[in-house]
């Protein structure tokens, strides 16, 4: 029998069989609902809300969008309306936009206006309160052949470097007035051999801006940003092997008949002393007062990057203003040496056996797992490098050269060590935001062809 169900005045009353059975009754009540009223202002203010809450975001992104394009034509205007004009003739084969730093990036350096580092002169390397007076090298000294290869404890050692034995190297920490260090160009066949030409060239460079490539490995980046001044009186130089001529030309990059690709001159080097191209590279890096005998300044920066910075304004901010005779950017990553050789062995840079002969030394020549030296970072990251040529600094960097052959040849491993033993004035660790200023980063091109060599 289907539900029987009847409705009053809005009670609907619904009986089943089972319930009449039972004698039971569901009832549901039902109740209308009352419609609210809304006005017409209300109704518009509701219009208004949701035309507001669509439209205003894509209102505030075209306004967004329109300053941007205005402020991108502004700075445009702004900075070819303050490019100088090239007043060399031979500078007809670089493009205006490799004589100018590169965008408005913000500098955390102050350095001088350009009219002033256009009547920049260099100033004496001061000779006070310097407690090393002479560095001698022992590439002048007379050399007994029998006892070189007898005395070194280590087979990175060679005939360019000298054999060092660890006496000598804890005799060359001690500071006094005049030093004798090992410090590359041991015997005159130990290699890294220019031509005479270019060995005269280097002799009457006064400041040097400096980088390399051996095997192949990255491009030549034009340096930027530079006065009058700076390239009147500043020498550029790129040191290159046979294999990174061959790769540059490949990309059409020539040597002209006057040795220079642009402002670049460059030294083509035969007969290189490492089968470790990183350690070849450490010589320019490092020892460039040996490169460089009459230099009273240089800036080293490595080959992955582009220098963006005149040159005198940057020994002027950073060692001239702040009287330092060293500098170089602090690590970005890491803060200790025992940390550094952490990743480096992590990122397969060196064996794990050699980092730990180099840090068992260090830990016997009571060098302090501490992050900080002075105040500031002890690690350095050394891609830029600015530094006199006075004595103090070339035995700092004649030691430093030494612990990258001596042990591996990350020399971002060795600086803290030279640093803490030695304790030179005037080292200045700059940060991390400088270093971007001065230069820009491309990384590593290609990777390096490594030398087959003989042991010397």
């Amino acid at each position: 029998m289907p539900p029987s169900s009847s409705l009053i005045q809005g009670i609907s009353i619904s009986v089943s069989d089972d319930e009449e059975a039972t004698g039971k009754v569901r009832v549901r009540v039902r109740r209308k609902r009352s419609r609210t009223h809304v006005s017409a202002s209300a109704r518009r203010r509701i219009l208004l809300f949701r035309t507001a809450r669509v439209g205003v975001p894509f209102l505030l992104a075209a306004l967004a969008v329109s300053l941007l394009v205005y402020e991108s034509y502004r700075l445009t205007l702004s900075h070819s309306s303050t490019l100088p004009p090239p007043s060399f003739a031979d500078f007809g084969h670089l493009s205006r936009a490799a004589r100018a730093a590169d965008g408005p990036r913000k500098s955390c350096l102050k350095f001088l206006a350009p009219e002033k580092l256009q009547n920049l002169e260099l100033p004496e390397i001061p000779g006070t309160n310097m407690s090393i007076k002479e560095v001698v090298y022992r590439s002048s000294l007379h050399h007994v052949e029998d006892d070189m290869p007898s005395h070194t404890e280590s087979s990175r050692f060679n005939s360019f470097t000298g054999y060092q034995t660890l006496t000598e190297r804890e005799e060359s920490f001690k500071t006094k007035g005049s030093v004798t260090v090992h410090c590359g160009f041991y015997d005159e066949n130990g290699g890294f051999r220019v031509s005479s030409v270019d060995k005269e060239y280097m002799r009457n460079c006064k400041v040097v801006v400096a980088t390399c490539a051996f095997g192949g490995g990255d491009d030549l980046h034009q340096p930027i940003g530079m006065t009058e001044n700076s390239i009147r009186k500043v020498c550029y130089v790129a040191f290159w092997d046979e294999v990174t001529r061959a790769a540059q030309e490949e990309e059409g990059k020539k040597i002209g008949e006057d040795n220079m690709i642009g402002l670049w001159r460059i030294i083509l080097v035969s007969d290189l002393p490492f089968s470790d191209q990183r350690l070849n590279g450490k010589i320019p890096k490092l020892i460039s007062h040996r490169l460089f005998p009459m230099a009273r300044y240089s800036v080293w920066v490595d080959s992955k990057s582009q220098f963006r910075r005149d040159p005198l304004g940057v020994l002027e901010a950073l060692l001239w203003r702040s009287n330092s005779s060293l500098a170089l950017s602090e690590h970005g990553a890491r803060s200790s040496l025992y940390d550094e050789a952490k990743a480096i062995v992590k990122k397969h840079k060196a064996t794990p056996e050699e980092v730990e002969v180099q840090l068992d030394q260090y830990r016997q020549d009571g060098i302090p797992d501490e992050k900080r030296f002075n105040g500031k970072k002890a690690l350095a990251e050394a891609s830029v490098i600015v530094r006199d040529h006075s004595p103090s600094t070339n035995l700092f960097m004649c030691l430093w050269f030494n612990e990258v052959v001596r042990f591996t040849s990350r020399d971002q491993l060795s600086f803290p060590y030279v640093l803490r033993r030695l304790r030179p004035p005037g080292v200045h660790l700059f940060p991390v935001c400088a270093r971007k200023d001065l230069v820009n980063s491309f990384g590593h091109r290609r990777k390096v062809k490594p030398l087959v060599k003989d042991a010397r």
